[in-house]
């Protein structure tokens, strides 16, 4: 799988974003869909999460609320709408999938095998 992402930018604090994520090759109907972000000196974190099949979402407690993913099936692209972001929320963000990820593994970023290259975001005060 190939993955393009595209969205970011920089917004103040309060500001919304989305990020998209497209998918080219094998088919995604047994993958997991995640975002992950690193910010500078820091280690890479999950965000969210999608299951294609039935839809199932996942969060990290620090966006949740805020975030919102979501998959448009026909285009093969993920989505993450980013609203309320804060200064906190500046990294570069990334989209990543696997196949058929139990739950125990949906977080860790070494459970996905294909990633995009990063988009970056930038929140200012």
């Amino acid at each position: 799988v190939q993955l393009q992402a595209s969205g970011g930018g920089s917004v103040q604090a309060g500001g919304s974003l989305r990020l998209s994520c497209a998918a080219s090759g094998r088919p995604l109907s047994d993958y997991v869909m995640g975002w992950f972000r690193q910010a500078p000196g820091k280690e890479r974190e999950f965000v969210s999460a999608i299951r294609w099949t039935n839809g199932g979402t996942y969060y990290a407690d620090s966006v949740k609320g805020r975030f919102t993913i979501s998959k448009d099936n026909a285009k093969k692209t993920g989505y993450l709408q980013m609203n309320g972001l804060k200064t906190e929320d500046t990294a570069l963000y990334y989209c990543a999938t696997a196949p058929r990820l139990i739950l125990s593994t949906i977080r860790v970023p070494s459970s996905y095998d294909s990633w995009g290259h990063g988009t970056l975001v930038t929140v200012s005060s």
